[in-house]
């Protein structure tokens, strides 16, 4: 039988494909289609859905949908409730034969109905999929996983996700999500002032430059990887970014020398690892007293290794993993819609994983 993992984003809509023969599970593909819901409209959610289902099935017959979602916060929707409705009515529309489990923050699937009742449950619960499938590897970790919006931080003690958190709200008061990520972030919500010529200068509040603005100049990402819209709607060129980058100033690339800008993008690089070096500190000193030995780290995302491993190693964890070294480069990227293909999967009798590297 064939299932596939569903995590649909406001931003990207995440897809994984199963296939269950007997004990064994195949990932046979994954896919990541930038898909922006407050510019394309929620309207065309089910169509997109529709081209991704014929993309990733490519005609054979799908037994079973695992569904997680976030694309419930975005502002075209006023509620959380309209949100998971509409996204739940668009799957519906798209696999109206197909048994569609939705997975809530206690990693636990739901059929629909019960989606409908508890929409907070089953609201921005991506993460715990991502947790729930890393505990079955790593027993005692803090998982990091560092997209392009946010970053996830979340703890595993003896197989167990220990998440104090279970919706957006709470997960941010106790430091389990920041909102801090690879690619999307406002470059003004990362810095305060940035040194131009041996001055603290500030910047302005403005949408001027984004994270992955920063990460295109310094190399840390590329061109291809660089899949959300410009702040300016211009192109995607390092010479664009550091005139994107020069304006958080007030200023543009007359006013300001390419080292100038570049010594800007390495202090908004440092600052943005602090974010998550602070993120990783207050979680782990919360599961500190219960534990025997030092945490392992486990990072995935898009911005698993410029800035996951690179935060980890500024308060210097002696383990730490990349969870695409198990899963792939591509799957690492999208790892709830894996998750959820693995949690349905195992709902089958999968009980080994054939990962297709």
């Amino acid at each position: 039988m064939k299932i596939i993992g569903w995590d649909i984003g406001a931003t990207n809509i995440k897809a994984t494909l199963m296939e269950v023969r007997d004990v064994r599970a195949y990932r046979l593909k994954t896919i990541t289609h930038y898909f922006p819901i407050w510019i394309e409209g929620k309207e065309r959610l089910s169509f997109i859905l529709k081209e991704l289902k014929e993309e990733m099935a490519e005609g054979s017959p799908i037994s079973a949908i695992g569904l997680t979602m976030t694309a419930e916060l975005s502002d075209v929707y006023e509620t959380k409730k309209e949100g998971v409705n509409h996204i739940l009515d668009c799957v519906m529309e798209v696999f109206p034969k197909e048994q569609i489990s939705v997975l809530d923050s206690d990693a636990r699937f739901k059929n629909v109905e019960e989606a409908r009742e508890n929409y907070l449950k089953v609201a921005g619960a991506n993460w715990a999929g991502t947790a729930w499938m890393v505990s079955k590897w790593v027993k005692d970790c803090i998982l990091l996983d560092v997209g392009s919006t946010t970053t996830d931080i979340i703890p595993i003690i003896k197989g167990r996700v220990m998440a104090r958190g279970k919706t957006d709200l709470d997960r941010l008061a106790t430091g389990e999500l920041i909102y801090t990520g690879a690619l999307r972030t406002n470059v003004a919500t990362i810095v305060d002032a940035v040194p131009v010529r041996g001055i603290m200068t500030r910047v302005s509040s403005e949408l001027f430059a984004l994270s992955s603005d920063v990460h295109l100049i310094l190399g840390n990402i590329s061109q291809d990887e660089y899949t959300t819209e410009t702040a300016d709607k211009r192109g995607k060129t390092k010479k664009e970014a550091m005139s994107r980058l020069a304006r958080i100033v007030c200023a543009d690339t007359y006013m300001l020398k390419e080292d100038e800008i570049v010594a800007m993008a390495n202090y908004v690089y440092r600052k943005q690892l602090n974010k998550i070096a602070d993120g990783i500190i207050q979680v782990y000193d919360v599961v500190m007293d219960s534990l025997k030995n030092e945490l392992s780290l486990v990072v995935t995302g898009i911005g698993r290794e410029f800035l996951g491993i690179k935060a980890a190693e500024r308060l210097r964890f002696k383990s730490i993993n990349n969870l695409a070294q198990i899963i792939g480069k591509d799957a690492s990227v999208a790892s709830p819609s894996v998750a959820v293909a693995l949690m349905l999967s195992y709902e089958q009798g999968a009980r080994e994983i054939e990962w297709s590297l």
